[in-house]
């Protein structure tokens, strides 16, 4: 029963959808009507602006972290389960959430927080990678998806150090996530219609 718990409490913060609420208490818009249509960072930035954004930004990151570091509850002391694969429960309600009829964002922002609950220095990384390719490709899809192959990358490098096969295991899903989730972008990518950022 506690495990059921665990797996439900990591899904409903997940699904918390950050975009969708702040649009509409504070700015009396659905962004799910605007602009890509998506609730999550980018079409935060987009149609609402730069702070909205990043509040929409580090709530989702921490959706992600505070999934992973559920464990660490002492209600949930005594489930045996390990903190990445409620990562990944978070990011499926991102992705899929309850509380905005299962049509949620692109699985990044969440991703990275699960990343950051779970091996911060990692997370450092790929943020300071992610900040330099969007400044060369000013393409937040692109950036994304060479950000989740980067990390599975290392992932896999790591595991002939560590041996942790689970952060490798959950790193593949995760890319897979972000990648099955930009598959609309990577067709614009393709074409040179995708659309880019202004610094």
């Amino acid at each position: 029963m506690t495990l059921l718990l665990i797996l439900l409490a990591a899904y409903l913060i997940g699904s918390i959808p950050s975009a969708l609420w702040i649009g509409k208490l504070f700015y009396k818009k659905d962004i799910r009507q605007e602009g890509s249509g998506n609730l999550g960072t980018t079409n935060t930035f987009r149609v609402l602006g730069k702070k909205p954004g990043i509040v929409v930004m580090l709530m989702d990151i921490l959706k992600g972290t505070a999934a992973v570091l559920l464990v660490f509850i002492p209600f949930f002391a005594d489930v045996a389960i390990h903190p990445l694969l409620l990562g990944i429960v978070a990011v499926i309600g991102h992705m899929y959430p309850i509380f905005a009829s299962f049509r949620g964002g692109k699985a990044v922002a969440t991703s990275a927080g699960v990343v950051l609950g779970y091996a911060p220095i990692v997370f450092i990384s790929l943020a300071i990678s992610f900040a330099i390719i969007l400044k060369l490709s000013k393409m937040v899809s692109f950036t994304s998806i060479c950000i989740a192959i980067i990390a599975f990358v290392y992932s896999v490098i790591s595991y002939f150090y560590t041996g942790d096969w689970v952060f490798m295991l959950m790193i593949a899903v995760l890319a897979t996530f972000i990648i099955y989730r930009h598959r609309e972008n990577i067709a614009r990518i393709k074409n040179g219609t995708e659309s880019k950022v202004n610094f």
